[in-house]
């Protein structure tokens, strides 16, 4: 397992944010789960709204990219940006902080290890 810090997180944050940079972005909406605690963060870093359901024209953001099944709801929605922390396949119609196609399980700063483990074993169980 690869445990990310609270460190890793700001940066990612910032870096995040420099993506964002000059893009016609008007809101912020995290995918649940993942998703929520950056959208926080960067709804406050970017001075932006943070919305409960998203809307045109809005970043959309997750933790981690592995099989897309979290994004793709929301691939086509108008002039939206997606955004992810860590994407495990080279960004094609998202956007990631970082691309480590290692199958090595991430525990985010904000997970319980001991959960982090169990979510691990009930993804390997069903692919």
């Amino acid at each position: 397992m690869r445990h990310l810090s609270w460190q890793d997180f700001d940066r990612a944050v910032e870096q995040m944010a420099k993506t964002c940079g000059g893009l016609p972005i008007n809101a912020i909406f995290g995918i649940p789960r993942g998703g929520l605690v950056l959208a926080v963060a960067l709804s406050h870093r970017l001075e932006l709204p943070l919305l409960t359901q998203p809307q045109p024209g809005c970043l959309l953001v997750d933790d981690v990219y592995e099989t897309g099944r979290t994004l793709a709801p929301y691939r086509d929605l108008e002039g939206a940006t997606l955004l992810v922390w860590i994407s495990k396949a080279e960004p094609l119609w998202w956007h990631a902080v970082e691309v480590n196609p290692s199958p090595e399980w991430i525990v985010f700063p904000w997970e319980n290890t001991e959960r982090a483990a169990a979510d691990e074993r009930r993804y390997r169980q069903e692919r």
